[in-house]
């Protein structure tokens, strides 16, 4: 008896005390069970005396035994067992207790037990008795409604208040644990238990406010509570067989199992089947709606206990092995038969769900999931295996932008855009190619096809994540400038109309969006339909109505583009390419000779002096009619690509007209600018509203040609040309400057009869005089002198054959002067000083009169302002000296 008393009293200090709610209930849930009704418990405090009832199967005689015997019963199945161990849990608030029922009630009593036990061998045997030992019947019945009832009078120790608290607050895990039990009534607080099945498989619960969702599978209930909707997997718990043991556990969903327990019900067996609990969690988890599975995955993490590690590891396993995992397909599958693209939307999804077989969901895809889904070795999708799936696919080039789009928030580093650098890129001419660091993308290209002579992105498929993966851009200029356009222009087979079609459309669709005159001069050479439906080169062409038309020779090789051809494809583009509307302009980068096929460009060649880094030139300019040379340059004068041609004097445009064009029957470079007066009276004004702007064409205020220099000597002798004095002596520097500079070859030229003296008449040559040194100009008659510049004075004579003065004339100064010098001279010095010149040195004379005798072409003496003798001695009046100083002929 002592024996049994000391094991009544360690379960008690055991702390038994916190489980004395949960025995009761097991109790409660086992007497339900029994008799297949809705259990019920009752717990109530009046004053020191707890009460706790239930319905279900009253107490009997075994059962009585068995409490007495202090063992468990014998029941087995989803029992836990009647007034076995558990009820010892009672001790540990109370001496004195009563079972009632309504089959008959029992006291047990520590007070009566020892006084029987002194009544039997008349020793004290002090406090520790066996209060279930003995059992004494009683008269008293269950409160009303109840089976049976447990009364307790709580000993001094216990606080009563505080031990209901702890009750109420146990009672909802105690109904999640005991299904057989349906309310639980805790002094003035009741908790009852409801449960709706669902749809998926699952069964919701609730107490009160708060929801779990249960799932059944073999030895096992699992439970996860669920806010809004949504499950919150719990962090810690304890193992649950089926109220709470010592077991610690960090699986994500409360687990009550039917497992082998120790006799204390807080520590499994050893060698207990834990695998068998893991057995239908892969269910469990396919029942939770698909955006939520996860998170009742196991994660890698510290195992709380023994128990704990073995459950999680079987857990796993049972994750991988079966099909819970949602994929776009609207399947499950295990995670070793699905994959996943980290980061997938739902736009990538709709892409992939036909080229990725078994790919989860979006919804668990993204970085919160990625631990979850490497526990169960879910195979994941990188871009670059991604990219490996996609090469062969073929989808319209539509479906391909969007792809891109969806996959640009993905291509986050230099690495994600390396594994995608092999992505398939549809084209504009059909063909698809692999990777976009060889593809072109165009810029403000929108809907061009049929670009096959290089690799140009469909527009459709177009987007910037080819940018950043390698594509280059190119503009329309880019595109039509590429050599290999022009490879495949002069490689077209002439009878094959249909690839010329194809080719002539793309191009022209191009075209149109550039500027004029920005686009190399062999696209003249794209076949385009005339009128007659034969191919011709684009520069062999013109528009309908074309104005370049009406100043062609009548014989020009021109033909007019087929009309329907031209409304279909747009006059822009067909001017673009060389098709003629006005004048077509070539251009080249770096020409390194006269190799463009124009004309005469051999002796414009010549006349540079280095290669031009960039050439333009106005096409076909010999196949303007003579006679509509005025509409021609007014042509030339109002279109903004040939304008300014017209101003580059050093330019092949203005050269050539300057040689060929003409007006009036005269050569242009013949013919001056109105607002040009150097030759005026000389050369005829050109009549034309835009000389301005062709002013380069016509003759310079300089002779630089021979056909010039003739039609100025011609001119000068034409009696009935009128120029001016300055005229005249400007002509004659001119013309002797250009024989100087040796661009005149003087056996070419032809001597008119006649030379211009400086007063505008006609001169026998045997009679004039070129004047070369300045005071000879008081001794030749001025109708017989010719006068230009002195310091090409010698060129004019060999030029004109006209004799230099200096070498016609002999002067000697008669009469006597002053001797003096220069700085001596007070007149001289201020004249000099006005006109911010050196004061010349050397010696002066200064004659009162200064009078000259003249022999040879002039015979006279004659009075002078002043003269240089054959000494280099400067002489001159006292007048002259006086009032002249600054004379420019002195200096």
């Amino acid at each position: 008896m002592r024996e049994d008393a000391a094991a009544e009293s360690d379960l008690a200090r055991a702390g038994y005390r916190d489980r004395l709610l949960t025995e009761l209930a097991q109790n409660a849930a086992d007497a339900a069970a029994r008799a297949e009704v809705p259990g019920e418990l009752s717990v109530h405090l009046d004053g020191r005396v707890l009460s706790v009832s239930n319905t279900g199967t009253p107490l009997d005689e075994p059962g009585v035994q068995a409490l007495v015997a202090l063992r468990a019963s014998n029941k087995s199945g989803a029992t836990v067992g009647r007034y076995g161990v558990g009820f010892t849990a009672v001790l540990s608030v109370s001496d004195e207790v009563e079972l009632r029922s309504t089959s008959g009630s029992v006291l047990f009593s520590a007070g009566r037990t020892r006084a029987e036990l002194r009544d039997l061998d008349g020793a004290d045997p002090g406090a520790g008795v066996p209060a279930l030992r003995l059992a004494w019947p009683t008269v008293n019945r269950p409160a009303a409604g109840a089976e049976s009832e447990v009364v307790l009078t709580l000993r001094e120790d216990v606080d009563a208040e505080s031990l209901l608290a702890y009750m109420a607050r146990e009672a909802p895990d105690l109904l999640l644990e005991l299904p057989a039990l349906v309310s639980i009534t805790v002094g003035d607080k009741q908790f009852r238990r409801r449960e709706r099945p669902l749809d998926s498989g699952l069964t919701e619960v609730a107490i009160g406010d708060d929801r779990w969702w249960q799932y059944e599978s073999g030895r096992a209930r699992w439970l996860v509570p669920v806010r809004d909707g949504v499950v919150a997997p719990v962090t810690e718990d304890v193992l649950r067989a089926p109220t709470r043991s010592d077991e610690e556990l960090s699986v994500p969903a409360i687990l009550v199992a039917d497992i082998a327990m120790q006799p204390d019900r807080r520590r499994i067996l050893p060698g207990a089947a834990i695998a068998e609990l893991a057995t239908g969690y892969a269910e469990f988890v396919a029942a939770v709606p698909p955006d939520q599975r996860l998170s009742l995955v196991p994660v890698p993490a510290f195992a709380r206990s023994e128990v704990d590690s073995a459950l999680r590891d079987h857990l796993v396993a049972e994750l991988r092995e079966h099909p819970w995992l949602p994929t776009v397909d609207g399947k499950d599958k295990a995670p070793g038969r699905a994959s996943v693209v980290p980061g997938l939307t739902e736009e990538l999804a709709e892409l992939l769900a036909e080229i990725v077989d078994g790919l989860v969901v979006p919804d668990l895809s993204g970085p919160r999931w990625a631990p979850a889904l490497a526990a169960v070795d879910a195979h994941r999708l990188g871009l670059a295996r991604l990219t490996e799936l996609l090469s062969g696919v073929e989808r319209a080039p539509s479906w391909w932008q969007r792809l891109y789009a969806a996959l640009e928030p993905l291509a986050v580093d230099a690495l994600a855009a390396e594994e995608l650098a092999s992505i398939p890129v549809p084209l504009s001419d059909g063909r698809t190619v692999t990777g976009p660091r060889t593809v072109l993308l165009g810029h403000d290209i929108d809907e061009v096809l049929g670009v096959d002579w290089t690799r140009l992105v469909h527009p459709d498929a177009a987007h910037p994540l080819l940018s950043r993966l390698g594509a280059k851009t190119a503009t329309a200029v880019d595109l039509l400038s590429d050599p290999a356009l022009r490879a495949e222009i002069e490689d077209l087979d002439p009878d094959d109309a249909a690839a010329a079609e194809e080719l002539s459309v793309a191009v022209l669709a191009l075209a149109g969006r550039v500027d004029p005159g920005v686009l190399p001069s062999w696209l003249g050479l794209l076949p385009l339909p005339d009128v007659d439906g034969e191919l011709r080169g684009a520069d062999e062409l013109l528009l309908p109505g074309a104005p370049l038309a009406e100043v062609l020779v009548d014989d020009s090789p021109f033909a007019c583009v087929d009309s329907a051809f031209a409304e279909r494809v747009g006059e822009d583009a067909l001017r673009a390419v060389g098709v003629g509307w006005g004048f077509t302009v070539l251009r080249a980068e770096l020409p390194t000779g006269p190799d463009h096929d124009l004309d005469d460009e051999d002796r414009w060649w010549d006349t540079l002096d280095d290669d031009p880094d960039v050439m333009g030139a106005v096409r076909d300019l010999d196949l303007v009619d003579e006679n509509r040379w005025p509409q021609a340059l007014t042509m030339l004068a109002r279109d903004p690509a040939t304008r300014p041609l017209l101003a580059d004097r050093a330019g092949y445009t203005a050269w050539w007209l300057r040689h060929n064009a003409e007006s009036d029957g005269q050569v242009l470079g013949l013919l001056r600018d109105p607002a040009d007066e150097t030759f005026a009276g000389l050369l005829d004004p050109v009549e034309h509203p835009e000389s301005a702007v062709f002013a380069a064409a016509l003759a310079p205020a300089t002779v630089d040609s021979p056909e010039l220099a003739q039609l100025l000597l011609d001119r000068l002798a034409d009696p009935d040309r009128e120029p001016s004095p300055a005229v005249i002596a400007r002509a004659h520097s001119l013309l002797a400057a250009a024989a100087a500079g040796h661009l005149l070859d003087l056996e070419d030229l032809h001597l008119p009869e006649h030379v211009r003296g400086l007063t505008g008449a006609l001169v026998d040559p045997a009679d004039a005089l070129v004047l070369d040194e300045p005071w000879l100009a008081a001794a030749v008659p001025r109708e017989r002198l010719v006068v230009g510049s002195l310091d090409t004075a010698e060129s004019l004579a060999d030029l004109l054959d006209v004799p230099l003065a200096s070498t016609a004339i002999r002067g000697t100064v008669t009469g006597s002067g002053r001797e003096s010098t220069w700085d001596r001279e007070p007149a001289a010095v201020l004249a000099f000083a006005a006109l911010g010149r050196d004061l010349p040195r050397g010696p002066v004379v200064v004659h009162p009169r200064l009078t000259v005798k003249l022999t040879g072409a002039v015979d006279a003496e004659i009075a002078v302002p002043w003269w240089v003798d054959e000494q280099g001695t400067t002489h001159c009046s006292e007048s002259w000296a006086e009032g002249t100083w600054g004379a420019a002929g002195v200096v």
